[in-house]
């Protein structure tokens, strides 16, 4: 079986998270030959392989979301559209009923020229009547190019080629599952779609939070991500989510219920025995957070309850583990808030081997702004150690336990509340045995509930399911 594995912003160039999963999932299913098709912003000359590629992968194949013809000054032959096909894009525009179909099929039977497109009669035409119906009071210019800007994206994607698997699965909704979406309709193929957070509802926040995004223009991405992750759902063959809850949010999304289905995150808890742990004579209390240093993870909410923490126990050391290459002008800013606020013991590693670090820490942290189900959580209770998180995506779950009754495995904290995660740091600090006893909690837990093997095994069965159904067709 050949699968096309799609995933954006991630995979093989950026570690961590979505795409350890990915790592482990190929691995663990060598006798399964797969292609990467990897989703960026824009090419760059000096990205990087993050990742040992394994040999059952036969290629990683790249898209821009934002390298196209569509800025270039060249002359492009007039594209004019069917009526058919007038409707179909007038119909995404203005968020009606959507003929996704007769979308896909003008990418893959025409050479579309995407300047000609969002530059043409046809386009101007359906944005100018859009305009004119709901947002008159505002610039039309402005208008015009943020229309022609949300779209370009997605049209690139639509107009990306790849060569034909047996079967297509992607990491996400967004500009993965449309591409997805695309596959399946073009070549039936079984298409399935993991969510490892509920894609629409993390774009919607973070437009909500945005600069770049002013006034009515916000509610025009939202509608627009709303309108792609709609697409992904009605195409995909099966829509996986990491926890109970986020299944019901893709429900309540519009997902068909009957679709759905719920597979865990897993991590090999093996791995972290006999791993380093800290000296007896060690005299900090340490801190550990596995994450990139990056807005969503809201590190400066962290460094703002570790330093409160600090002043009442001047014990405590903060690592912060993870790349800091991602946001680099954030990664910037946290550390001229540890600066400006003269916290002391500090440390950024940026990208190290978690296995070297994560059993010297006593504590271990995570203040993320949204979160599927973390795999740095699961990791931390393979190392049995208690966990303080914000109270996002599956965390809640994960450390006080969906399927037992056997306790806590640490805190949850409300986001962004620096005086209650600074609490939490300084319960578990005064308290050796407490940490103890949470991290065995957490340890059983995910060596009950969250095995690596028997998660990845799942999924196998779920692509020879869907193999099967595709023979009796």
């Amino acid at each position: 079986m050949r699968v096309c594995l799609i995933v954006e912003g991630a995979y093989p160039y950026v570690n961590g998270g979505m795409s350890n999963w990915i790592q482990q999932l190929m691995l663990y299913m060598k006798d399964t030959e797969f292609i990467v098709q990897s989703i960026a912003a824009k090419r760059e000359e000096t990205r990087s392989f993050k990742y040992q590629i394994p040999d059952n992968c036969l290629e990683i194949q790249e898209v821009y979301l934002l390298d196209d013809d569509y800025m270039s000054n060249r002359r492009q032959k007039r594209l004019k559209m069917t009526s058919e096909e007038y409707e179909a894009f007038e119909g995404l525009l203005f968020g009606k009923e959507m003929d996704w179909k007769t979308i896909i099929r003008f990418f893959a039977e025409k050479e579309v020229s995407l300047n000609a497109l969002l530059s043409g009669e046809d386009f101007l035409s359906m944005v100018l009547a859009y305009y004119k119906e709901h947002f008159a009071r505002i610039s039309f210019t402005d208008f015009l190019w943020t229309m022609r800007s949300m779209y370009l994206p997605l049209f690139t994607m639509l107009k990306s080629r790849t060569t034909e698997a047996d079967l297509y699965h992607s990491a996400s909704s967004g500009y993965a599952g449309i591409w997805g979406a695309m596959q399946r309709y073009l070549y039936d193929k079984p298409f399935i779609m993991s969510e490892h957070g509920i894609y629409t509802r993390e774009r919607e926040e973070e437009i909500i939070k945005a600069d770049w995004v002013k006034g009515i223009y916000k509610d025009l991405w939202i509608m627009q991500f709303r309108k792609v992750g709609m697409c992904c759902y009605d195409f995909a063959d099966q829509v996986v989510a990491l926890f109970e809850e986020a299944r019901q949010f893709q429900i309540e999304l519009g997902c068909s219920e009957n679709k759905t289905m719920v597979i865990p995150n897993g991590v090999d808890s093996h791995k972290f025995e006999n791993i380093p742990q800290k000296q007896e004579e060690d005299p900090f209390i340490h801190v550990g957070a596995v994450l990139r240093v990056t807005p969503i993870k809201d590190v400066k909410t962290m460094i703002g309850a570790f330093g409160l923490a600090k002043s009442k126990e001047p014990r405590l050391k903060l690592w912060i583990m993870g790349s800091l290459e991602e946001s680099e002008e954030y990664a910037q800013e946290c550390r001229k808030m540890v600066a400006d606020l003269n916290i002391q013991d500090v440390e950024f590693t940026g990208i190290v081997n978690i296995k070297d670090y994560i059993g010297k820490m006593d504590i271990l942290l995570l203040t993320s702004l949204s979160e599927g189900q973390p795999l740095a959580i699961l990791e931390g209770f393979a190392a049995k150690k208690p966990f303080i998180a914000t109270n996002v995506g599956n965390c809640r779950g994960l450390i006080q336990g969906e399927f037992d009754d056997w306790g806590d495995a640490g805190y949850i904290a409300p986001v962004m509340n620096t005086s209650k995660i600074a609490n939490a740091i300084l319960d578990l600090a005064g308290s050796p045995e407490k940490r103890k006893r949470m991290g065995e909690t957490g340890y059983r837990r995910v060596c009950t509930f969250y095995d690596e093997k028997n998660i990845f095994e799942q999924y196998y069965q779920l692509y020879q399911r869907m193999a099967e159904k595709e023979k009796v067709k």
